[in-house]
């Protein structure tokens, strides 16, 4: 028999990758094996039939996530993906915080009791995280820009020890090189036309797909604008995005993060490893979006 990949039989049924490989996991498509973290689909494979799905929630997850955050509804979408985006993102640039202190912090806005010594930064970075989640989920529609990718980064790192240092530029870009996975970037004088490049680039697409989302990260980790706080203000460009252009978003958690760093070091060589990885977390969160009954 002969196989192809997900892509293939996505172009050939006009769906998305996502929904071939959400079939092959449900156990949809007759004869599809998994190797490693890639699907092989029988290439002569039916297209399953679609479910029909309740037509009382209309709602996009951006529109469904603004309305709770307003609403203050807790244990909703917007209350998990304020926990879990804000744990994961901060956990992956060495917070300690655990997700059950996160938790805590976001719904009580207080520490708790621990054994432990706590970080300062790790729960004021923790908050701030929690206000940019709330502005990009305000802001889903809006375009990027210098001034809200800036605003991103001020929140961030607002009434951080790294705001009381004199080389530390909270919402401007940075003044001194840096390097990311040993890797040199953009230098500091730079950056500004950098971004702008990058922001004309992406601005001047005719459609966006999950594709151009994550190569727009890449190349503005690449560039690193910012001393420090570029993962986490890039990962929150990247989940405002895809709420933007209605594309299943995605967290890079713990089982994500060795293979998100892989994919960014080698996407000049081979693209399928940051858009599998990106792809598997997506449909973890689409198994979130089936818990909440959220149908986009």
């Amino acid at each position: 028999m002969n196989y192809v990949s997900v892509s293939e039989i996505a172009r050939l049924w006009g769906v998305t990758d996502r929904s071939v490989r959400k079939y092959c996991a449900d156990g949809r498509i007759e004869g599809a094996f998994l190797m490693g973290k890639t699907w092989n689909v029988p290439a002569d494979a039916v297209k399953p039939s679609r479910k029909r799905r309740a037509a009382c929630n209309r709602k996009t997850l951006s529109e469904r996530m603004r309305e709770e955050m307003h609403s203050k509804l807790s244990g909703g979408i917007y209350h998990k993906v304020q926990i879990d985006l804000t744990y994961n993102s901060n956990h992956m640039e060495g917070s300690r915080l655990t997700h059950e202190q996160t938790r805590y912090i976001f719904e009580t806005n207080t520490i708790g009791i621990t054994d432990a010594g706590v970080n300062v930064d790790d729960i004021v970075e923790t908050a701030n995280h929690f206000k940019c989640v709330d502005l990009i989920i305000e802001g889903a529609q809006n375009s990027i820009t210098e001034n809200s990718i800036k605003q991103l980064h001020r929140i961030l790192k607002s009434g951080t020890s790294d705001s009381r240092k004199p080389w530390f530029a909270v919402g401007k870009y940075k003044k001194l090189p840096n390097e990311v996975g040993g890797e040199a970037t953009t230098a500091p004088e730079q950056v500004g036309a950098e971004i702008k490049a990058l922001l004309a680039w992406y601005r001047a697409l005719p459609t966006v797909t999950l594709e151009e989302i994550v190569e727009f990260h890449v190349r503005f980790e690449r560039i690193h604008p910012f001393q420090d706080g570029n993962g986490r203000v890039g990962r929150l460009i990247m989940f405002k995005e895809c709420l933007k252009h209605n594309i299943t978003p995605f967290i890079i958690d713990e089982g994500h993060k060795l293979f998100y760093y892989r994919g960014l070091a080698q996407w000049h060589l081979e693209r399928g490893y940051l858009l599998e990885t990106c792809r598997s977390a997506q449909d973890s969160f689409q198994k979130i979006l089936e818990y909440y009954r959220i149908f986009d």
